[in-house]
């Protein structure tokens, strides 16, 4: 069961939770997870010493929380450990590009939900379809990995951390999870569909929040949505483990 953890979130100083999972080599390995800024802290090279079994809990946790309030990574992250800064890098692994914040002592690292899944491959990269089915309803997304702004109707990636706007799906997810742990059976979305859901999440904003709602055929835009391809991608695969 998870336990609250000693140390803090690097973003919002909250504790951190503590989820102890299985390693390899029949060893154990606690992760702290920050579910309010969606991040996971790795201690130094915790993150390849996990089991496939645990890597597919983590998922599972992540797609658990993904209704839970999200804020923004603060400007400055901190180590838990030594409470120095930490510097933002980048790796890059098959299903493309992602970003890390690492201790410059190197006790350790902090990534994000969307970082994790790009890195044990739970995403695939959208398809030209996809995007200008995505520019012509809603314009403007965020970038799953950095944040930024894309207006997809001048750009097809995104120009301040140069990552290819990736999509965490049913099928990235069940081929992922063959090599972690047994999957449901899931399908391949079409291209409309990512577009399509953006604009239900955004319009079920609206209406939650008691705001005006947005007429059929106005753009929207990613400040208006205050969501990203991340959550839509949860949104789409929760039928897999829906409680």
């Amino acid at each position: 069961m998870p336990t609250p953890s000693s140390r803090p979130c690097p973003s919002c100083n909250d504790a951190m939770q503590v989820h102890e999972l299985p390693g390899q080599y029949d060893s154990r390995v606690e992760i702290d997870f920050c579910f309010g800024c969606q991040g996971i802290w790795f201690d130094s090279m915790e993150n390849l010493k996990l089991a496939p079994a645990a890597v597919a809990t983590m998922f599972k946790e992540m797609h658990r929380h993904r209704d839970a309030l999200h804020a923004p990574l603060a400007g400055r992250l901190r180590c838990p450990q030594c409470r120095g800064g930490l510097a933002q890098g980048f790796d890059v692994v098959r299903s493309g590009r992602f970003i890390t914040h690492r201790c410059e002592n190197r006790h350790g690292r902090f990534s994000s939900f969307s970082s994790f899944m790009i890195e044990k491959g739970f995403v695939r990269q959208l398809t030209k379809p996809e995007i200008a089915d995505i520019a012509k309803k809603v314009g403007v997304i965020n970038c799953s990995n950095c944040g930024a702004p894309v207006d997809l109707r001048k750009e097809d990636s995104c120009s301040h951390c140069r990552s290819a706007l990736s999509l965490l799906d049913p099928e990235a997810v069940e081929k992922a999870l063959q090599n972690y742990a047994k999957a449901p059976s899931a399908h391949a979305a079409p291209a409309t569909a990512v577009a399509d859901a953006l604009v239900a999440m955004a319009r079920e904003r609206s209406r939650t929040e008691r705001l005006d709602v947005w007429p059929a055929d106005a753009r929207l835009t990613g400040a208006g949505l205050a969501v990203d391809l991340f959550a839509v991608g949860l949104t789409l695969v929760s039928s897999l483990w829906d409680d």
